[in-house]
């Protein structure tokens, strides 16, 4: 049997997407992500943690991400772990980043984001490849 890659995550914007452009012109929007689980701890008291997940959104999906996503907007995201590394002051960094195949703008019209049709809009993979994407600039996490 081979190796799964796949990652399925439901969560909010912690900030508004950010997308930038390849030299060949391949849209590359980044989303910060969050998911959070809540449980009772052996006190009986209520305990959350909330995690963060940067994700990769190439082509035309980044583009509808980046026009239609805004910070606190609830999405699922199907795709998979790519974890790379880069030099940074002389030290090696890792960046670990979910590298979208597919992702479901969610909420309802009267959350404010917009058109019944905007709120159910899905963006499904786009036809070129995912290549690794390394920003040597950027500070993990986000």
């Amino acid at each position: 049997m081979g190796s799964v890659n796949k990652v399925i995550l439901v969560g909010n914007l912690g900030k508004d997407p950010e997308i930038r452009y390849t030299t060949k012109g391949t849209a590359v929007c980044h989303l910060a992500l969050a998911t959070s689980a809540t449980w009772k701890d052996s006190d009986g008291q209520r305990q959350s943690k909330t995690s963060w997940h940067r994700v990769v959104a190439w082509g035309k999906q980044g583009e509808l991400c980046k026009e239609y996503l805004r910070k606190g907007r609830q999405i699922y995201v199907e795709g998979r772990l790519q974890t790379s590394s880069y030099e940074k002051n002389g030290e090696t960094r890792w960046s670990t980043e979910v590298v979208s195949s597919s992702v479901v703008f969610l909420g309802r019209k009267d959350d404010g984001y917009g058109s019944r049709a905007d709120s159910q809009a899905y963006a499904s993979h786009a036809s070129e490849p995912s290549p690794p994407l390394v920003d040597k600039d950027d500070d993990i996490p986000f």
